[in-house]
């Protein structure tokens, strides 16, 4: 039989055994409500009576033949799946409910093979499509593949009472409680989780300054404090470091030792033992680097969704947004870098997490009086702004003026020459306050630590 005309994969028993169990134990639908969906039964008759349940189960009424066969008459579909005479046919296909998951698994895994069927037709087409663009090509093939795992599909509106019932049901809980995921990744600096909340998912937050000032030490003192003090799964997007660099950053950070004698591999004793302690800290973290060089919005994309599939990411950073390669279809390159932070933002809410893309300011914070960022620094980088939920700036004064000339103009007892104090200065936040928190530049280690003061943060969302 040629294999346009085998088949689809399915099992009416199976579906009848579902169906008759729910009817016959009101209790069953909670076995199988959470992973069975109408779309699952191959037999639109079956479908329509598991959405009748469903639909009862959901408004808190009773699940019998009665208020079934009463519910499927109001949507004018009784008849159509065979009247009373079937649910009583459906009820005779299975003794008892025990086994009603059971049953549920095999319509599920039927449904998947189906899918996956209908996935490798669209492959094919894409293949026959034969594109100019690969990468688009593969992703689009990866994505009919991906789909078929996520079950993913189009959103569409939710009441209120749905979103609150969602919300208050994590609300307060800890991860001991059975939560699966982390609600919201600390940074790992108190005074800016203070402020931020902590990094939320499906957040696009924008970590932005000049040269040399630190932006990308702090992106990776978040990514370790997040993956070591948390558990968290970080995935890092490094355009301008290999990964053995990242590493051994992140290595004299977390041994609180010199940066160059771990980048020489020369070291005294006493650091010998914090390097090989760290390590084994750093060894058992869930951080996945990547170091491709060139890449675009549709690779990161991918392999984030890949790793995310594999590994439950909880947060994704990328160094740094104005090395990501544009699809080359855009006339400038503003326009290009609004793509970009349009597909960084739906990434975020593709996978549910934080992503948090670093970026450099236009040299115009050079050029005025005050260098401390604004967020019309931005501007030139197309829609940068209005695609972020956080932006925040990384400004340091000791890198615009000396201590002599510092303290010719404040002359002042008690207000100390800011030597490696960095100000992260959070100027938009979509969601929360803006505000500001001081951290210490610990130049040997290549790190940030916090200063034992209180944040400051105003009232006032951005």
């Amino acid at each position: 039989m040629a294999d346009n005309e085998r088949l689809l994969p399915h099992d009416i028993e199976a579906e009848e055994a579902v169906l008759g169990s729910l009817l016959i134990d009101p209790d069953a639908i909670l076995k199988v409500v959470t992973f069975l969906k109408r779309e699952d039964f191959y037999d639109d008759t079956h479908a329509s009576i598991y959405e009748a349940c469903v639909s009862l189960y959901q408004r808190g009424d009773a699940i019998n033949q009665i208020t079934v066969a009463h519910e499927l008459n109001r949507l004018e579909r009784l008849e159509r799946v065979g009247g009373a005479s079937y649910l009583s046919h459906v009820i005779g296909a299975v003794p008892t409910s025990v086994h009603v998951e059971y049953y549920g698994h095999i319509v599920e895994r039927m449904s998947v093979m189906r899918r996956l069927i209908s996935a490798g037709s669209r492959i094919a087409a894409i293949g026959y499509e034969a594109g100019p663009d690969i990468d688009e090509s593969l992703s689009r093939a990866e994505d009919a593949l991906f789909n078929v795992r996520m079950r993913e599909s189009s959103r569409d509106f939710v009441s209120v009472r749905d979103v609150l019932d969602g919300y208050l049901d994590q609300v307060g809980k800890t991860p001991e409680e059975g939560q699966d995921a982390i609600a919201h990744i600390r940074t790992g600096y108190p005074g800016l989780d203070e402020v931020l909340g902590g990094l939320q998912r499906s957040d696009l937050v924008i970590l932005a300054a000049r040269p040399s000032i630190g932006k990308t030490t702090l992106a990776m003192d978040i990514a370790r404090r997040a993956a070591v003090g948390q558990g968290a799964c970080v995935a890092v997007f490094s355009l301008e470091m290999s990964a053995e660099s990242v590493v051994e950053r992140m290595l004299a950070a977390q041994a609180d030792v010199d940066f160059w004698h771990v980048r020489l591999g020369r070291f005294l004793d006493r650091d010998e033992r914090r390097i090989m302690s760290a390590s084994g800290q750093l060894s058992e973290t869930k951080v996945y680097i990547d170091d491709t060089p060139q890449v675009g919005t549709v690779s990161i994309r991918s392999k984030a969704k890949r790793l995310h599939f594999e590994h439950n990411l909880d947060l994704v950073i990328i160094d740094y947004l104005q090395l990501i390669q544009g699809d080359g279809r855009r006339e400038t390159r503003v326009q290009e870098l609004s793509q970009i932070t349009r597909s960084l933002k739906l990434l975020a809410r593709e996978l549910d997490v934080p992503v948090i893309a670093v970026s450099q300011l236009s040299r115009a914070v050079e050029w005025r009086t005050s260098h401390e960022p604004i967020l019309a620094d931005l501007r030139e980088s197309g829609t940068i702004e209005q695609d972020a939920d956080i932006v925040m700036f990384i400004y340091r004064e000791d890198k615009y003026v000396d201590e002599e000339e510092w303290n010719r103009l404040h002359n002042i007892m008690g207000e100390p020459y800011p030597k490696n104090i960095a100000d992260v200065i959070i100027a938009k936040h979509r969601n929360g306050p803006l505000g500001r928190v001081k951290l210490r530049f610990v130049d040997r280690a290549v790190r940030f630590d916090s200063i034992d003061q209180e944040s400051t943060k105003t009232s006032s969302f951005a």
